[in-house]
């Protein structure tokens, strides 16, 4: 072979290594992107203890577990986490119930989680959009190739077997269209409901965090009314230590009763530290729902006093329920979701038909070429596949039917929870008109019996016996008091009306 047919042959090599190299990568690009697709499509988807069982020791186990359903994908523990929103001002900060849950409302963890959740079930009714729209590609080529004829079989007298190397350049773009697909079309109104029901969901979430914070403040403020209670109740063993002390230096009184109440008095100092730090544990996990840093120094500016809510009835609060739950609202669209998702597993045996066409520039270099295409109708229809269409029904009416039941047992809960909330808040009305009168008829006790030792008509164990009842009584009256709070605060979440209305129900009606 002489030198320069070598060269010919050698440049030959290198072209049609190129191409197929050229050739490979563009066929293995698609594959990695659907790969790298179907792989983000798949993976889109301590508390503080009080001394006593009362229920704001329960509340502050349970670290305030939110009541009602939601549907969406972040838990309900989601909502006791947040974003930090800024950095500690160094300084004491003033917090108000309006601005703890306005800070809620933007910074909390299940508000954020929810959002995500919304955006991606809008990025899926937009790609089940496209099964719909005109779909439009290009695609630019320069292909170089040298044949063999020989190789081929093919031998003509006095015609060179290799021919080539020569090339063509094709520049083009392609159409693809969708005329009529009923199953593509449902599987748009079903992932159109789908979002649809995301919106709900991350509207229903709002109140879920209103919930969750104003029953975190309301903890706060519980815990510092019991500190103000302790404190009185130190500066009353204070008076009774005294008076024992003097009584004994007198010799009117055995050291007995110096003891016992210099015993009482400590037992307030140890109640008063569990109370300080149950608070500081409290106001952490408050501000952890709402965002703020958790070395920011705040206090409490709202009291929240007791206001009684006038009555309810039970079946005009449900009616008002069904109306403005939004959880109610988003699994209503995930019903219509499921539905259009049997009709579109139906209609996949049904005819499709759809445009393709092409249209570009062909020749041996872009100076050299011609315009070309081609245009093509289809209809394609599946002949045989009764056990895949069969199948994809009852998959899709077993979720139907599973959605139709969610959404009925979703009604009775919404029922439940409204007569629970007014249940409480009865029961919580009549417990703070007991406890204050324990509270009063306990004061009483113990300044009679205050008076009864300090005249030398009796010992002290009365005053002792006492106190620990006027402790009972105070923080009877406390959790009775957060009680009849929090159940208003849950009427209102029950109603769907918690975000817009709270500041009706924490205040009276």
């Amino acid at each position: 072979m002489s030198q320069s047919k070598r060269a010919r042959y050698s440049q030959g090599v290198v072209a049609a290594m190129g191409i197929g190299l050229l050739c490979l990568s563009g066929a293995a690009l698609p594959a990695v992107a659907q790969q790298g697709s179907s792989q983000s499509q798949s993976s889109a988807s301590g508390p503080s203890t009080g001394p006593t069982s009362s229920p704001i020791a329960t509340a502050q186990q349970q670290l305030y577990s939110a009541s009602g359903t939601n549907g969406a994908q972040p838990t309900q523990d989601s909502f006791q986490g947040s974003v930090v929103e800024g950095k500690s001002t160094g300084s004491m900060m003033d917090l108000s119930l309006d601005e703890a849950i306005q800070r809620g409302l933007r910074n909390n963890l299940g508000i954020i989680l929810q959002s995500s959740a919304q955006k991606n079930a809008g990025g899926q009714r937009l790609e089940e959009l496209q099964a719909l729209l005109p779909t439009v590609t290009g695609s630019g080529s320069i292909e170089v190739q040298q044949i063999n004829l020989a190789a081929e079989g093919l031998k003509f007298p006095g015609l060179h077997p290799i021919i080539g190397p020569f090339q063509v350049v094709d520049f083009r773009a392609y159409l693809t269209q969708n005329l009529v697909n009923v199953s593509a079309l449902q599987n748009y109104i079903a992932a159109k409901h789908n979002f649809e029901s995301a919106t709900l969901t991350a509207e229903d979430a709002r109140n879920l965090v209103v919930l969750t914070v104003g029953n975190a403040y309301l903890l706060c403020i519980a815990d510092g009314a019991r500190i103000e209670a302790v404190n009185a109740e130190m500066a009353t063993s204070k008076v009774s230590l005294d008076q024992a002390t003097a009584a004994h230096d007198a010799g009117t009184s055995p050291k007995l009763d110096v003891l016992r109440a210099q015993v009482d008095y400590q037992n307030e100092e140890q109640r008063l530290i569990s109370t300080q730090n149950e608070l500081a544990k409290d106001k952490l996990a408050l501000a952890r729902a709402i965002g703020l840093p958790l070395d920011q120094e705040f206090r409490l500016t709202d009291s929240i006093p007791y206001a009684a809510l006038d009555k309810v009835n039970p079946d005009t609060a449900f009616a008002q329920a069904l109306s403005a739950r939004k959880d109610l609202a988003a699994q209503s669209e995930q019903v219509k979701a499921a539905h259009a998702e049997k009709t579109s597993a139906w209609a996949s045996q049904l005819p499709v038909a759809s445009f393709s066409g092409d249209y570009g520039d062909l020749g041996t270099t872009p100076g050299h070429s011609h315009g070309t295409y081609t245009a093509t109708g289809k209809v394609s229809a599946p002949i045989l596949q009764i056990a895949k269409t069969r199948g994809q029904e009852q998959v899709a009416d077993a979720q139907y039917e599973e959605a139709k039941a969610k959404l009925a047992d979703q009604v009775q809960q919404v029922n439940a929870e409204v007569r629970d909330s007014l249940l409480d808040i009865q029961a919580a009305e009549k417990l703070v008109e007991a406890t204050h009168s324990n509270v009063e008829l306990a004061n009483e006790a113990l300044s009679d019996a205050q008076q009864r030792f300090h005249a030398g008509v009796s010992d002290n164990l009365p005053v002792s016996q006492a106190q620990a009842q006027t402790e009972l009584a105070n923080d009877q009256y406390i959790s009775a008091l957060y009680q009849h709070n929090v159940a208003k605060l849950s009427l209102a979440r029950a109603l769907g009306v918690a975000q817009t209305n709270y500041k009706d129900y924490l205040g009276g009606k």
